[in-house]
């Protein structure tokens, strides 16, 4: 049974820095364009607050939460912008106080949690541990909207390996959104930490196909922040490089995700 803490300082860690972001901005920078179509910061800030609200009541209300995935069900394209447009409709101070209210308060309940204790989410049930990891990973992409937004270069952290992991093992995932057979073979992936020396690496060595370049690389190619083709993420392999035009960490649907040349553009796509 994993011991949450260590990604839930890292969660902590990360809230944080997106944070320090906006806590200064001014009103109208709040209302300005994301990567997002449509979506301003405010939008992007909504966005976590709402899903941080919605995964404590996952942990804390079972019955509550079940009335979410109803939600979720009768308006699949909807519910989720939804969501965001009431809360970018709150004044910046209000709606910065609920994020920040609400993911304490989830971090409080995740570290409370029982030893294997799992949890409903809108895919399978989950561990304290992966509920975290899963609100780090979204955290971590929404913050690059609103750096992408702002023209700031965010420096990557260890805090990455965590985004890796998840893209790694969602790699089925990906092949059966797009209606496509998984392969059957596992996948060597090899990934240069941001320290640029120590390599991160998932599945057998002796793989026949293989994945490799940079993590922040490959972070940006599976939350779909950026096109493979401004990334030095590299296929070696027919599948394994089809799963690099279609790899997302995330649930749901893919979205028309990046353009290419368009990373850090206010304009581009994304899902």
């Amino acid at each position: 049974m994993s011991d949450p803490t260590p990604v839930l300082d890292d969660l902590r860690d990360e809230s944080e820095e997106l944070d320090r972001l906006v806590a200064d901005l001014p009103e109208e920078r709040w209302h300005g364009p994301t990567p997002a179509p449509g979506w301003s910061i405010a939008h992007q800030i909504a966005h976590l607050a709402w899903t941080d609200r919605s995964a404590l009541a996952a942990v804390t209300d079972p019955d509550g939460f079940g009335a979410l995935v109803e939600q979720a069900v009768a308006a699949p394209d909807s519910f989720v912008d939804r969501g965001a447009e009431e809360g970018a409709a709150r004044p910046p101070d209000a709606l910065l106080a609920e994020w920040r209210e609400g993911r304490a308060a989830l971090r409080k309940a995740l570290g409370a949690a029982p030893p294997g204790a799992r949890f409903p989410w809108y895919g399978p049930p989950m561990s304290a541990a992966s509920m975290a990891t899963g609100r780090l990973m979204e955290t971590w992409a929404h913050g690059q909207d609103v750096a992408d937004a702002l023209g700031v270069a965010r420096t990557p952290t260890p805090r990455l390996r965590h985004i890796v992991r998840i893209g790694v093992r969602a790699r089925d995932f990906a092949f059966l959104t797009h209606q496509l057979a998984p392969p059957t073979e596992e996948f060597r992936i090899e990934v240069v930490a941001p320290d640029g020396g120590t390599v991160w690496a998932y599945g057998p060595e002796d793989a026949a196909q293989r994945v490799t370049g940079p993590a922040l690389d490959f972070c940006l190619l599976v939350t779909r922040r950026a096109h493979r083709a401004d990334l030095a993420v590299r296929a070696h392999g027919p599948d394994a490089d089809r799963w690099l035009d279609i790899a997302q960490a995330f649930a749901g649907p893919p979205g028309a995700g990046r353009t290419p040349g368009s990373a850090g553009d206010p304009g581009g796509a994304r899902p």
